[in-house]
């Protein structure tokens, strides 16, 4: 959900350029993502078995997430935010087979198709959140258009400097 709130608040301000701020920030992200990794991955070493796939999936999950957040932020666009949730959700599947390979019989299916329904649910969501931006964003566009054609005929009903004026200041309120 902060992904998708950041998102319609970064979509709806417009795509900005990256900053050399900004892809520093990316690539420490991703160096502190890297590292918490290795850390977290020695820790596994310490258990055997599956405890110690279900650490090393943990593992991943978690710097996938920081990875995908910190890439989605440094590209700042809908499609950005919407690929990092998918790959987390990925992630995330992955990490939760691994908890089911350690179960048995029935409780391992269950598991397994908690998990499977669980990815299908994060990934349908992702790519309705999506939609639902586009759609918001395409329909105050046509709105705007709208409003820019309502406030162009008002200017029609002038004459001379008036509408003149009346063009200037429409088109400086709506950026045309």
């Amino acid at each position: 959900m902060i992904l998708l709130l950041g998102a319609a608040m970064l979509w709806a301000a417009h795509v900005r350029a990256a900053t050399p701020e900004s892809k520093l920030a990316y690539q420490q992200a991703r160096e502190q993502a890297a590292a918490n990794y290795k850390n977290a991955r020695a820790q596994c070493d310490a258990v055997t078995g599956n405890p110690k796939d279900l650490c090393v999936a943990e593992a991943k999950a978690v710097r996938v997430r920081a990875e995908e957040e910190a890439r989605a932020k440094y590209e700042d666009t809908l499609k950005a935010y919407t690929r990092a949730r998918l790959k987390i959700a990925d992630a995330n599947y992955d990490r939760d087979k691994t908890r089911c390979a350690g179960l048995a019989g029935n409780d391992r299916d269950v598991c397994q198709a908690q998990a499977k329904a669980t990815l299908v649910a994060a990934r349908a969501d992702a790519k309705a959140d999506q939609k639902t931006i586009e759609a918001r964003n395409e329909a105050r566009d046509d709105k705007l258009e709208a409003a820019w054609k309502v406030a162009k005929e008002r200017c029609d009903a002038f004459a001379g400097a008036a509408r003149d004026q009346c063009m200037s200041d429409a088109k400086a309120q709506f950026g045309k």
